[in-house]
């Protein structure tokens, strides 16, 4: 970071491996950070809220609602998904993405 100014270039940005990330920002035990992927991430439980933003590409966002019954949505670009804590929850890239994911610091 120089001078206080971060910037990141999220439609070329691309990491060694499915959802490697770079970290973008991590303020009052937030983290911000820009994921890539082409695979599945896991079904899993955040113990905290989290912002799904999908930047580039098409995400089908699979989660468990109230009653415990399974939902799907399709994330286009420009799209953002929030899963508050406790829900189950996983993202089935179409093809590339980007993503950003703003969730409590230590959050897998």
């Amino acid at each position: 970071m120089e001078n206080g100014v971060k910037i990141t270039r999220s439609k070329t940005y691309t990491a060694s491996r499915a959802w490697g990330a770079e970290t973008i920002a991590t303020m009052n035990g937030i983290t911000t950070r820009l994921h890539w992927t082409d695979q599945p991430y896991q079904w899993h439980i955040n113990d905290g809220d989290e912002v799904f933003v999908v930047l580039d590409g098409c995400v089908e966002m699979r989660f468990r609602d109230d009653s415990g019954a399974d939902q799907s949505t399709l994330l286009n670009t420009g799209d953002i998904f929030y899963a508050s804590a406790g829900t189950a929850h996983a993202a089935y890239p179409q093809g590339e993405a980007r993503i950003l994911v703003v969730e409590k610091e230590g959050s897998v």
